[in-house]
């Protein structure tokens, strides 16, 4: 992880600073800017691993800055800044690709539990698709009913279609998958996918499970990831028959 190089775009300098010294902990290459154009030529130039990127930036938006992002450095991870009440921005976030988001304020030890989280996803992202003879040993598919999820490619197939997932939407898939019918928390999600606990965000989990069944019920009707209320989610492969 320390070998990666992470953009912060964030116009308000003095937040700026407090983001990178809260990064520059972790031993990873911290850079800063104060507007999508700059944040362009930069990413131009270094082949940055993650991007936090607020989404309130003069000129162009963040919003519209993720969807260059990932239209044009599809393994570069992008996780929005959010203020706390902009529910409508996350969600408009999630759908142009970007991989989490975190809602200011936030804590300096979540902040950095999220980056490498995100970073580690990367690594296993790149690590599965830079490897020219995998193990026989190592997991190659998962197959749930007409769920196919490959993991050298990070592609999922439902009913033979496929579907296009964030990394953090692929890997709440797989922990699904590899636990069908099991029952669990949002809280155990924030810890088993994620990577981290931290009461007070399973806002997060909600919003991930809310785009990934958007996108399996394009392609089939009936509800994947079900809600047991009072309790959390499962994934009932009695659907996927």
């Amino acid at each position: 992880m320390r070998h990666e190089k992470l953009l912060i775009v964030e116009d308000d300098r003095e937040i700026g600073k407090l983001i990178t010294t809260q990064l520059t902990s972790l031993n990873l290459h911290v850079d800063h800017v104060i507007s999508a154009e700059l944040a362009l030529k930069k990413i131009a130039k270094h082949p940055y691993g993650l991007i936090l990127l607020d989404i309130n930036l003069p000129q162009m938006d963040g919003l519209s800055l993720c969807r260059k992002i990932k239209e044009h450095y599809p393994k570069t991870f992008v996780i929005l800044l959010t203020a706390l009440s902009s529910d409508m921005d996350r969600v408009i976030g999630l759908e142009m690709g970007a991989d989490d988001y975190i809602c200011k304020p936030f804590f300096a030890r979540e902040l950095q539990a999220r980056v490498k989280t995100q970073l580690r996803h990367r690594a296993q992202l790149l690590a599965s698709q830079n490897t020219d003879e995998p193990s026989v040993a190592s997991e190659q598919t998962l197959k749930v009913g007409s769920l196919n999820i490959e993991f050298d490619s990070h592609q999922v197939y439902l009913a033979e279609q496929a579907i296009n997932l964030t990394a953090t939407e692929f890997d709440l898939l797989v922990y699904f998958a590899r636990h069908p019918n099991h029952v669990f928390s949002r809280q155990q999600l924030l810890d088993k996918v994620w990577g981290y606990q931290h009461s007070g965000y399973e806002h997060t989990v909600n919003s991930h499970i809310n785009r990934l069944r958007a996108k399996l019920e394009l392609h089939q009707s009936t509800p994947i990831i079900e809600t047991v209320w009072g309790v959390g989610y499962k994934l009932n492969p009695s659907q996927l028959n």
